[in-house]
């Protein structure tokens, strides 16, 4: 076994090698491509990662920790009324921040203890495709009508394919159900309604420090004073955080006082607002890492990091690749990657019955780490995606992948992964084709 480990090493020097040998640095498209992924990068980092990614970790750290598995279960477990099963199912992925392949552990889970397979599998959808920082970055960065369109496409994906499954193997269905365990009542450590407070707390603080500014033309409406007030009313939601803080997690006063003195501190010297989030981020991860009272308060932060270490390189390196491949074309920015805008606009072009099914097949394929099919959509479309396309690549892609197919196989067998594989693909490809027409 050595020899082929030996080999395997010999292979990715000999291919970095050639790559290095037959490097193109005389071509200007090449040099435009290098530019591009500089761009891009930094982009990202200084429009998105401290004010959507941060935060969203702390939420994800939210369901991992203070959210009990006994209480998700109640909701869309195989004896659950129907229409609560599918609803909680259907937009549970709207609080996930997670990728087709982190899902997959908790599917697996739920579908092994006796979870319907209509739920279920909603739930193995919805989990990846509508997480709400995936939704926030769709609407920022593709367009309000994108955001939209991804929320309903994807909320109505998870209960038809879910209700498919459910439908075509109603037999197996119904003899589970017949003999399902019972699942023990699981205490709360507290009570549901604070730990909605915390959770949503955080929510509307990532969702008002990341509100997008209106078209240059316009200059009223309720838009616009959001945008206009977005940062006064995050510091609204922050005061409240500090009430959960304190009240909610049992947080010392005086450490949730002093942290949150320096981050106004912060945001009185600072011109930009990432320095306070920087610190008030910052004081939150101290504050509940030394915490005494409460293992929980520590667990969370430990889980955002967890969080943090797994998506965050996946992301770069999706962001990386999208900058080389595609460009970067974002504010007044139009740079040209390596892949020849003709290519793209020849195959996912305009809103054709192949360009849309050929969109779904890719996405179906391709393994999408957590956000990073926004920037590669990105790239696409401005290189001659068609708008329809865009639509069926984001309802197929962030849900499927090669490794989740595989994992999907070993837990509900060939033929259910099949058709369920089958489900997303025809359905990204209507939805594609209807919003393409719009």
């Amino acid at each position: 076994m050595e020899w082929k480990k030996e080999i395997k090493i010999l292979g990715w020097i000999m291919a970095v090698f050639v790559f290095a040998f037959f490097m193109p640095v005389e071509s200007e498209r090449f040099k435009e491509a290098i530019v591009a992924t500089f761009d891009l990068t930094k982009w990202y980092a200084q429009e998105h990662v401290i004010l959507c990614l941060l935060p969203a970790f702390f939420i994800a750290g939210v369901i991992a920790v203070f959210v009990s598995q006994g209480a998700v279960m109640k909701y869309f477990g195989a004896k659950a009324k129907k229409w609560v099963a599918y609803t909680v199912a259907s937009v549970s992925g709207t609080i996930l921040a997670v990728c087709s392949c982190t899902i997959l552990p908790l599917f697996s889970s739920i579908h092994k203890r006796g979870a319907g397979l209509g739920p279920a599998v909603a739930f193995l959808y919805s989990g990846p495709a509508i997480n709400i920082l995936a939704i926030i970055l769709t609407a920022r960065i593709l367009g309000f009508e994108m955001g939209v369109a991804r929320i309903i496409g994807a909320v109505v994906f998870a209960i038809v394919i879910g209700s498919a499954m459910s439908l075509i193997y109603r037999k197996e269905e119904k003899a589970k159900r017949e003999e399902q365990i019972n699942f023990p009542d699981m205490p709360e450590k507290r009570p549901v309604w604070k730990t909605a407070v915390h959770f949503f707390t955080l929510v509307l603080i990532l969702v008002f420090a990341n509100w997008g500014k209106p078209g240059n033309d316009v200059t009223s409406g309720g838009w616009f004073w959001l945008w206009s007030n977005k940062w006064y009313i995050t510091s609204v939601f922050a005061m409240v955080l500090m009430f959960s803080l304190i009240f909610i997690l049992k947080l010392k006063w005086q450490h949730v006082i002093l942290a949150a003195l320096a981050t106004a501190a912060s945001a009185f010297i600072s011109p930009s607002p990432l320095i306070p989030m920087v610190v008030g981020i910052a004081g939150l991860s101290i504050i509940t890492l030394i915490d005494k009272k409460d293992p929980d308060n520590k667990e969370w932060t430990i889980s955002t990091w967890g969080f943090a270490k797994q998506i965050m390189p996946l992301l770069a390196i999706g962001v990386v690749i999208a900058g080389f491949l595609l460009g970067s074309t974002h504010d007044n920015t139009a740079m040209a990657g390596i892949i020849p805008n003709a290519w793209i606009a020849k195959l996912v072009g305009g809103n054709s019955l192949f360009s849309n099914f050929f969109a779904s097949i890719v996405g179906a394929f391709m393994y999408f780490a957590t956000l990073t099919e926004v920037p590669i959509l990105q790239g696409l479309m401005a290189a001659g995606m068609g708008k329809g396309p865009a639509l069926a690549l984001l309802l197929a892609g962030p849900s499927l992948s090669l490794p989740n197919m595989l994992v999907i196989r070993g837990v509900m067998g060939t033929q259910k992964t099949l058709v369920y594989v089958a489900l997303v693909v025809v359905m990204a490809t209507i939805s594609g084709l209807l919003f393409g027409a719009m």
